[in-house]
């Protein structure tokens, strides 16, 4: 073994001495893509042996093994662990490189006979160098889909035609298969490998449902899973609702209607989808309804320093997402869901623990929501009960928690509503409106209502007024 990581070290020390990190831009087209290409090619022969290496790591770590499992040993909660601080990768990638590694390790049976891999093309091939990580990790998930209801010898010939699509043996020899085409090819598969029908579909969808967080990318956390039927169903009506085009009928005034058809929608038909869902969460969040989390309603605990508060400049932390989040958007949080000071000293202990500011109560709720009647901007559908409510002078500069500095915004005009050009003002307890210059060059501020007995007093007074 000794003979092995000197072997690993001197490789290494070659390869550095071969290549330097900058030598990419000193080589013509030609030279760039050989040599790219003749890296990719060690790299694959490096990720298979990593992959191997976790699979054996994993296979140490079982549970079945208790106090003697190799990462109890080394004082890591799990093999995943282990690898993270062998290696300092992230955890994704720990999780693929011990997925990997298993499905293509030989193991032992319970009486100690040889049992030989999962996918043994796959194994075969990534072990010689001639199949990435990235592909056969592909192969492997899209044909372990159907392994329990694909006929093996189907299964086996589904393996061998990936491999040499990807290794340059197959129909398109010898130009191979890239890995995102290859993804394409193994959900052919998967479908041709579970298409007679041995599970009802609604069960094979039971067990397929689900939802996933991915990791942040660009300051954005994707989404990607399968929807049950009747769940997406429930969902599209739920966007068509609030997307649709209004039709003018119900309490919009005449200078609402005209305000709306004015002012347009800047969002794409994704963004909008993204916002009615945030005020669904949102809503969801505040009904009571759900399970309590450390004896409290389900809360996102953001933290950011005062000092950048104060300066505009930095950034905020949201618990359960890698990514941090911008100051505008711990603000928004903040105008929503209160504050509570904590002050640190030097080393780090907590020395002043202050009470949380007071958010908006039920009661306040239901009395401005009787008042407002939904999101204040005009020509925007997101009803009362989806709403949030914004301190029109914020709370970190001490504007009141009150119904007389309280109004309705939807989640998506309350997070832009110091960008938007929209302008609020409480007068006598009542909200005002400004539109935006580009909308209303005038810049004048109006009272405006979205709630049905308001608008009904309203048309009341008008009504009442003399004749000119």
């Amino acid at each position: 073994m000794t003979g092995t990581r000197e072997a690993l070290e001197q490789l290494r020390s070659m390869l550095a001495d071969v290549l330097r990190f900058d030598d990419a831009s000193r080589y013509s087209d030609d030279e760039l893509l050989v040599t790219m290409g003749e890296l990719e090619a060690l790299g694959r022969l490096v990720d298979a042996h990593r992959a191997a290496f976790a699979g054996e790591v994993a296979e140490r770590s079982q549970v079945e093994l208790g106090e003697q499992r190799l990462s109890a040993r080394k004082s890591c909660r799990s093999a995943v662990e282990l690898v993270e601080r062998v290696t300092q990768v992230s955890g994704f990638e720990v999780r693929r490189r011990i997925a990997l590694g298993s499905a293509t390790r030989s193991r032992s049976g319970f009486t100690g006979e040889p049992i030989g891999a999962a996918f043994p093309i796959v194994a075969a091939a990534l072990a010689a160098g001639d199949l990435g990580a990235d592909v056969a990790c592909t192969i492997i998930r899209e044909l372990d889909r159907t392994r329990t209801v694909a006929d093996p010898i189907s299964l086996a010939a589904a393996e061998q035609a990936l491999v040499a699509e990807a290794t340059g043996g197959g129909d398109g020899a010898p130009v191979r298969c890239t890995a995102d085409e290859l993804r394409v090819q193994a959900q052919a598969w998967s479908t041709f490998l579970d298409q007679d029908g041995r599970e009802p579909e609604d069960e094979r969808a039971m067990r397929r449902r689900g939802f996933r967080l991915g990791r942040a990318r660009d300051g954005l956390i994707p989404v990607a899973g399968e929807l049950m039927p009747e769940v997406a169903a429930k969902l599209t009506r739920l966007f068509d609702a609030h997307l649709s085009p209004r039709s003018g009928t119900g309490f919009m005034t005449d200078e609402e209607r005209a305000a709306a058809a004015e002012s347009g929608e800047t969002r794409s038909t994704d963004q909008q989808r993204h916002d009615v869902l945030a005020a669904v969460i949102d809503t969801a969040a505040r009904s009571g309804e759900h399970p309590m989390i450390g004896g409290a309603a389900p809360t996102v605990l953001v933290s950011v320093r005062a000092s950048d508060v104060e300066s505009g400049r930095g950034v905020a932390h949201a618990d359960g997402v890698e990514v941090p989040i911008s100051l505008r958007a711990a603000r928004h949080m903040m105008c929503t869901g209160g504050i509570q000071k904590v002050v640190f000293d030097d080393n780090g202990r907590i020395i002043t623990l202050g009470s949380p500011e007071r958010c908006f109560t039920p009661h306040q709720r239901r009395a401005i929501i009787l008042r407002d009647g939904g999101c204040l901007i005009p020509g925007c559908s997101v009803p009362s009960s989806w709403c949030e409510i914004h301190h029109v002078i914020p709370d970190v500069d001490g504007g009141p928690t009150h119904p007389d500095n309280g109004v309705l915004l939807c989640w998506f005009h309350h997070r832009t509503i110091d960008t938007s050009g929209w302008g609020i003002r409480m007068l006598r307890g009542v909200p005002q409106i400004r539109p935006p210059a580009w909308l209303d060059p005038g810049g004048g501020w109006r009272a405006l209502t979205k709630s049905p007995t308001r608008l009904a007093d309203q048309r009341d007074q008008r009504g009442r007024k003399p004749a000119a």
